[in-house]
């Protein structure tokens, strides 16, 4: 009985973090829109203090934080997405 109530426990324990996870990764992907809607009003990117308060709390609240903090303009993911899609094709079309 004791080992069902600890599975139950762990269960319940392990979903709540993996929700908590997903909304600070939500999180951070909002605060970096914002960050980008304040660039194309200036020339170069400003990070205030209250930015970096924000990334300290995140990096002890959520681990795999470092995975969403780069930031990147849309024409270097087209690009991207076009290299990969030029690479695949070489690959798919070589004799």
């Amino acid at each position: 009985m004791m080992s069902l109530l600890l599975a139950v426990f762990f269960f319940v324990r392990d979903s709540l973090r993996a929700r908590a996870t997903l909304h600070a990764g939500v999180l951070a992907l909002r605060h970096q829109l914002l960050v980008l809607q304040r660039q194309n009003q200036k020339r170069c990117l400003q990070i205030a203090g209250a930015d970096r308060i924000l990334w300290v709390w995140l990096s002890r609240l959520w681990p795999e934080w470092r995975s969403a903090l780069s930031i990147v303009q849309p024409e270097t993911v087209i690009a991207w997405h076009r290299k990969g899609f030029r690479l695949y094709w070489s690959w798919k079309s070589r004799p």
